[in-house]
């Protein structure tokens, strides 16, 4: 059967205290809008619209963008009324899920279930039992316990209030029998607006048959109109995460004190450390440590690796074996081979370090490509940057740098050197030979800055 799905994503959200539309505030990194529409194109939908209203400026760029079909409600004159925008957009389709920007963690699963509890032509409702159900629509039943209506907190009597089972506002509607009832609803309640879910009371005088699921995971149908709310929805989608992780077999020394802000690929006996984060795309091979309070965005990390606490890496691949931190930064474009050594306050960047190199201490390495058993000595700099253009060094195989050298880019040491300490090299240093510079302290007149080359 084919399936529509629409999204309500209108609301103006005014109790995030936000210039930002709510639906674009960001959960483990994505925003709720993104989080919904995963969702939903799980569901292989014939066809998908966001309906959208307040912060248009920001939602179109990222709908275009992501290809998604967008229809505007000019005024927000409810659910029902949002529905009746995107009707051009469902007509022709055997049924229709609705779906809300602002509820990021419902599973495909339950969504899955939804869809399979009744035939085509009824009416299906996503329902949950909440221990104070206040703010929330009550679904109304009637001595069969069959669904007659839905009354929303403002409409409700003392006894209607008194209902635990609220309706998450998730539903599938048979697509023929929604664009036929869409005219009847009314305006005529306490808001002013057009409810959609009024059509239960119509779908009963219709004699369309009315079925619900019922989720026991509130957290999969609570939606998001405050920063309280939006940090209690991260804290369970973090929790849900670290189980899934523990359950492949990876030991989260803390499981509350993990975040995982995009997806993870995770071989066997991983073990991390409490505070860490990992974002983006992340690859950690067997047997992979990772200490206390690191950030790991974007990286591929080799089996047998060991990073110490307070550790940043970012678009970098990591080798097998190798030992990185406490307190280094490793930066986009960085590879580092197998066995290789950063040590603590050591920084690189667009950088190659060769099997086995060390570079221990208090250092950086920008655009570098080292070879194979290198010894970088304490507070060495490469001076990759001239102040307008961005310059390489090499050093090759097994060359030893002496501490508190700078390397002035472009500049190259031969295999089996050695730069003495304090020096500054402007000049290639020769194999296998010692190469030390010393020079008296004097100014220049009329020296000017290189220009920047035109990039082509």
């Amino acid at each position: 059967m084919s399936l529509s799905i629409v999204v309500l994503a209108a609301g103006k959200g005014s109790r995030m205290k936000s210039a930002l539309p709510k639906i674009m505030h960001t959960l483990a990194e994505k925003t709720l809008l993104e989080h919904v529409i995963d969702t939903a194109q799980g569901l292989s939908p014939q066809n998908m619209a966001v309906v959208c209203g307040n912060g248009v400026d920001r939602v179109l760029p990222f709908l275009n963008e992501k290809n998604i079909t967008s229809v505007i409600q000019h005024e927000q004159l409810g659910t029902g009324h949002a529905v009746m925008q995107a009707e051009a957009e469902f007509a022709g389709t055997d049924q229709v899920l609705v779906l809300y920007a602002d509820v990021p963690l419902t599973q495909q699963s339950t969504l899955n279930a939804l869809l399979n509890c009744g035939d085509v032509q009824s009416l299906r409702i996503l329902t949950t039992q909440l221990a104070d159900p206040t703010g929330y629509g009550r679904i109304v039943r009637n001595d069969a316990g069959q669904v007659t209506c839905i009354t929303e907190q403002k409409d409700a009597d003392a006894a209607t209030l008194a209902i635990q089972e609220v309706n998450s506002g998730i539903m599938v509607l048979p697509c023929d029998w929604l664009q036929a009832a869409l005219p009847k609803l009314s305006n005529q309640n306490a808001q002013g607006e057009y409810y959609l879910t009024d059509l239960v009371a119509l779908a009963v005088v219709d004699g369309i048959t009315i079925s619900t699921v019922c989720c026991e995971d509130n957290a999969q149908v609570a939606g998001v109109n405050n920063r309280q709310q939006l940090a209690y929805l991260e804290r369970e989608y973090q929790l849900r995460q670290a189980q899934d992780l523990m359950a492949q077999g990876v030991t989260l020394m803390d499981p509350a004190r993990f975040d995982l802000r995009g997806e993870v690929e995770v071989g066997e006996d991983i073990t991390i450390d409490v505070n860490v984060i990992l974002a983006g795309k992340v690859v950690l091979g067997n047997n992979v440590k990772i200490g206390a309070n690191c950030v790991i965005t974007n990286a591929v990390i080799g089996a047998g690796t060991e990073i110490l606490p307070n550790c940043v890496l970012e678009e970098c691949t990591i080798g097998e074996n190798t030992n990185i931190g406490p307190f280094a930064r490793i930066r986009p474009g960085s590879v580092l081979a197998d066995e290789a050594k950063i040590g603590n306050f050591v920084e690189t960047k667009n950088a190659h370090i060769g099997l086995g190199s060390k570079v221990n201490h208090l250092s950086y390495i920008g655009d570098t490509d080292m070879g194979a058993g290198v010894n970088i000595g304490a507070g060495t700099i490469t001076c990759n940057y001239d102040g307008a253009n961005k310059h390489r060094t090499t050093i090759g195989d097994n060359a030893f740098i002496g501490s508190d050298s700078q390397l002035v880019a472009p500049v190259t040491v031969g295999e089996g050197a050695t730069v003495a300490a304090g020096t500054t090299l402007r000049k290639d240093a020769a194999a296998n030979a010692l190469t030390l510079t010393k020079s008296d302290q004097r100014s220049l007149s009329g020296w000017k800055r290189p220009i920047k080359k035109d990039q082509k």
